[in-house]
């Protein structure tokens, strides 16, 4: 059993307390402790350059930590919770943390946001950066429609058959199974261009593909990548999808019908359409109407 913490962020925005309840959810089923963490941007701000460094307010002083704590204090089933303030930068502070931690969590836009962003750079930079998987849990308008509708019980996987590490499809078919849900593995390639044309915006080629001889190479290469891990887990139903498609577009779509939505990060891009810390991973975290898990190669 894995025993580092989850980890999450708060700062007082509504943001963060909906990252707040989803942690306390995962800790819950990692039988993990959480530690919630406020990082004190403000305070570093207004600290004079000369002389010595005033004493910093205790943690059980914090306002945003005792909030939170007043908040969650006597829920049934609550996991083991930890409260640290951090002085620093936000980024660079959970960058840090999350070397010990297992799982980081955070909103999808802080406090110190425009309303008119659709993901902080916060969230963006730990996505990118973080050495634990990172979820990105979208703010509350544009998961309004979703969330009426309850749980989905299903995990969404972003699979390129060759580029996807292990570890991205290790943790969604492990999400899935703390959960009791089916996983979704999605795989597309390029919807031909004259198609696009016609039909304009998104496009889910599914039953009538334009290139059947990639759609089965593609396939057979999925079927290929997921065996050892249906093997491993065999009481989660895996549901597979290969379509031509804009990626970020069918993740998007596939977010709307998801809990969590799972996505790899890796160190560098090998094509357009790849699911990487590029272009169709960068869309599925301003987009997705589901938390997004970012998990590092």
């Amino acid at each position: 059993m894995n025993s580092l913490p989850v980890i999450t962020a708060v700062d007082g925005s509504d943001h963060s307390l909906k990252a707040l309840e989803w942690a306390l959810d995962a800790a819950r089923r990692r039988s993990a402790e959480l530690l919630v963490v406020h990082i004190r941007a403000d305070y570093v701000k207004a600290l004079p350059l000369p002389g010595a460094l005033p004493a910093m307010p205790p943690v059980d002083e914090v306002p945003v930590l005792a909030s939170v704590r007043e908040a969650i204090e006597g829920r049934a089933d609550l996991p083991p919770v930890r409260y640290s303030a951090v002085d620093g930068s936000p980024a660079p502070a959970l960058i840090e943390l999350a070397d010990e931690a297992q799982l980081l969590v955070l909103g999808s836009r802080g406090r110190g946001g425009f309303a008119s962003l659709l993901l902080g750079s916060v969230s963006r930079a730990c996505a990118a950066r973080a050495a634990c998987p990172v979820v990105v849990v979208p703010h509350a308008a544009r998961t309004e429609s979703v969330e009426a509708a309850g749980t989905f019980g299903r995990v969404a996987l972003g699979l390129a058959p060759e580029e996807t590490s292990d570890a991205t499809v290790e943790f969604a078919f492990e999400e899935a199974g703390r959960r009791g849900a089916g996983l979704q593995v999605i795989t597309t390639y390029p919807v031909p261009f004259s198609t696009l044309a016609l039909m304009g915006g998104y496009l889910d080629a599914a039953g009538t593909p334009e290139s059947p001889r990639e759609e089965k190479a593609l396939s057979e290469a999925q079927d290929e990548r997921l065996g050892a891990f249906i093997e491993r887990y065999p009481d989660v139903a895996v549901e597979k999808v290969v379509t031509a498609a804009d990626a970020a577009g069918r993740l998007v779509v596939a977010s709307q019908t998801a809990d969590l939505l799972v996505v790899g990060r890796h160190r560098r891009r090998v094509n357009a359409d790849s699911f990487l810390v590029g272009s169709a991973a960068n869309a599925v975290l301003l987009h997705a109407q589901c938390p997004v898990a970012v998990v590092p190669a």
